[in-house]
């Protein structure tokens, strides 16, 4: 059964009260909310705190800090959450590196950790665990279908660069698996650059018939930027998190005509996702990206997992979780044997809609997709 958004509330309740569930649950929010990747952390808070507002329900409480996208500050705040705040749940993080020194010490304390971002493959595969869930994507996949893409628009030699941290190495992973052609050129950036002059002065000198690349944040808006005054005229591919909505309005005409890949975009069209878009930005007077999605989904997950069982009882709970008995702002919606979704994957084109520069889907890339790692996951 599926909640929709005008019933969820009553349903929930109705649940509450006529099973061994309880509404007293404390979550911990880690997430970036200062620095080059505020945005994105933002949105993912505000996403999921709206979702929780409009649950109604009582007995949830949720903690946010802020890891100023540091892998040891997140480290401490994640203890500081389970040891102090006695938190049950922890989520909210953004990047793979932060991701991977938070996930195996959350669950190796008997937490539940819930991921609105971050997916590295370490974490999907052999280093899987039965508490983790990603609700949003293992990082590969949608460089998978950006490489998918590529085959169909002819491209046979890609340039293709990434920042050198977890996730920028499971783009390019991702992308070469489903790419037919052979890379021009593969470079590594620093996390954090914002300047790339020496990596464009690469792609001319090559013979790449196209640019793959993931760049999220910051780092994303100074290289389009860069690349539109640079004269190169090669096409751009790369995933959503290069030409999210904040990106977007920072980059301007140049991101026009450019396609990427999401499993999200605001017009998808079933009501979970009409309604979401609609009162997220009655709520914060912008419109929600890829990240605020993620992060509603995760919350609406975990509230579904409150219906039905108490987080004290982990069994149950998981159970709940694995079910993912909500409507999430994607439609269609399942976790794999490792607990990463199962979902369409789509090609979306930057559009400009009045004064705004925004996304619409254009084709979809892959169906029920899920990753290669789960073979290898075993809890």
């Amino acid at each position: 059964m599926k909640f929709s958004k005008l019933t969820f509330t009553a349903a929930l309740a109705l649940a509450l009260s006529a099973t061994n569930a309880s509404a007293d649950l404390k979550v911990g929010m880690i997430t970036t909310l200062s620095g080059g990747g505020a945005g994105l952390g933002i949105d993912v808070r505000d996403g999921f705190m709206l979702a929780v507002e409009q649950s109604g329900v009582e007995g949830l409480s949720v903690v946010i800090e802020d890891d100023q996208r540091k892998p040891d500050v997140a480290v401490q705040l994640a203890d500081k959450l389970i040891q102090s705040e006695k938190v049950d749940v922890l989520t909210g993080i953004i990047w793979s590196n932060l991701a991977m020194a938070v996930v195996p010490s959350t669950t190796a304390q008997g937490k539940f950790y819930l991921s609105p971002n971050a997916g590295p493959a370490a974490l999907a595969g052999k280093g899987c665990h039965a508490n983790y869930f990603n609700v949003a994507w293992q990082n590969d996949g949608l460089h998978e279908a950006a490489g998918e893409y590529a085959n169909k628009a002819g491209y046979s030699n890609s340039f293709i660069m990434a920042p050198n941290y977890p996730a920028g190495v499971d783009a390019l992973t991702g992308y070469k698996r489903m790419f037919n052609g052979e890379p021009a050129g593969e470079l590594f950036t620093k996390i954090g650059q914002n300047d790339y002059a020496a990596e464009i002065a690469q792609i001319r000198a090559s013979d790449a018939d196209s640019v793959f690349f993931f760049l999220p944040g910051g780092m994303g808006i100074s290289f389009l930027k860069q690349y539109a005054n640079s004269g190169l005229d090669l096409p751009l591919i790369g995933p959503a998190f290069s030409f999210d909505q904040g990106i977007l309005q920072a980059v301007g005409e140049a991101a026009v005509g450019v396609k990427n890949t999401s499993q999200w975009n605001k017009d998808i069209e079933n009501p979970a996702n009409m309604a979401f878009v609609k009162s997220f930005k009655e709520k914060y007077d912008r419109l929600p990206s890829l990240y605020a999605s993620q992060g509603f989904d995760t919350a609406n997950l975990l509230l579904s997992a409150m219906a039905t069982a108490d987080v004290n009882d982990q069994d149950a709970f998981r159970t709940a979780l694995e079910a993912a008995d909500f409507e999430s702002v994607r439609g269609e919606f399942a976790f794999a044997s490792n607990h990463h979704p199962i979902q369409n994957i789509y090609v979306r084109e930057v559009i400009k809609e009045g004064d705004v520069f925004t996304n619409k889907i254009i084709e979809t890339a892959l169906i029920a997709h899920s990753d290669v790692y789960a073979a290898d996951c075993s809890f």
